[in-house]
């Protein structure tokens, strides 16, 4: 049996499944690999499968047989969770018992566990990347350059097998590895990421009678009210507890700015100014903007 990573499943070939596809591929040839990326993606017209597959897309195969996709070194789920979570199944049912199964979805706890239970050699990634544009025609492998990409492997990075191999291409790819477990990964996220989504979501309704007067910037501010309740009603549900628990510690953060605004506590109010503007300032040093 060979060893190590010469074949590579992307099941879903949106931008990060392909933004991956593309960033793993430029890696491999970089350190010397080469390594076969095999996709599915059940959107796909023909006219998508003929423009994706070979050239700078990277795609050498788009297979639609399940038992020849999933049969690869690692199989990468790049759908929304709940339908990664069901994936899962078919990936137990079809890939090689050696097989590292990986999946790319916004929240990782629920999934993590179900591969659990169906023993899988199963790993969490989350590439903290994006951009407006969607789908595989929006996909680089620039977007992932220089990007954190979490590993849910527990608190240290994996040393062997695929999943080690897997850091190395990371690496290769100019991506910033971090490791932790998939219950850090929730709380933290539900934090930075899910609770700043619902904000602006709820910000935009509150000022719906006067969004017409707004200038940029409130347009800033409120730019992921943007994004498709499709995108993330499986993030809500598969991390409600931890979203719930921001939600009401934030709002109790508003309840005391609103009664310091009233009483015209300016000193604390500064402080609050000084603090945001201090963290603001390390964001731009790290290029987070």
């Amino acid at each position: 049996m060979r060893e190590g990573i010469h074949t590579i499943s992307f099941v879903g070939l949106g931008l990060i499944g392909a933004s991956l596809m593309q960033a793993l591929k430029r890696a491999a040839a970089a350190i010397g690999r080469t390594i076969e990326m095999i996709g599915f993606d059940p959107g796909f017209s023909e006219a998508d499968v003929s423009a994706i597959t070979g050239g700078r897309l990277c795609l050498d195969r788009f297979e639609r047989d399940p038992e020849r996709l999933y049969r690869a070194d690692l199989v990468v789920l790049c759908a929304p969770v709940r339908t990664n979570i069901a994936l899962l199944e078919t990936v137990r049912q079809y890939a090689p018992a050696d097989a590292l199964v990986m999946d790319v979805s916004s929240t990782k706890a629920e999934i993590a566990r179900r591969a659990q239970e169906l023993a899988l050699n199963f790993i969490g990634l989350h590439p903290i990347a994006g951009r407006e544009q969607q789908g595989y025609r929006a996909a680089s492998p620039e977007l992932l350059c220089e990007r954190t990409v979490i590993i849910c492997s527990g608190e240290v990075l994996p040393n062997s097998g695929h999943a080690a191999e897997l850091v190395e291409l990371l690496e290769a790819a100019s991506c910033r590895v971090a490791a932790m477990t998939p219950e850090k990964h929730d709380r933290i996220y539900a934090n930075i990421s899910h609770l700043p989504q619902l904000v602006s979501t709820a910000l935009m309704q509150h000022c719906r009678d006067n969004v017409g007067h707004s200038g940029p910037g409130f347009i800033s501010t409120t730019r992921l009210a943007g994004s498709p309740w499709g995108v993330w009603r499986d993030i809500v549900q598969t991390n409600r507890q931890n979203i719930a628990s921001e939600l009401e510690a934030f709002s109790a953060l508003l309840a005391d700015l609103a009664k310091e605004v009233r009483s015209d506590k300016t000193e604390e109010l500064d402080a609050r100014f000084s603090e945001a503007n201090r963290l603001y300032q390390r964001l731009q040093e790290r290029g987070c903007s």
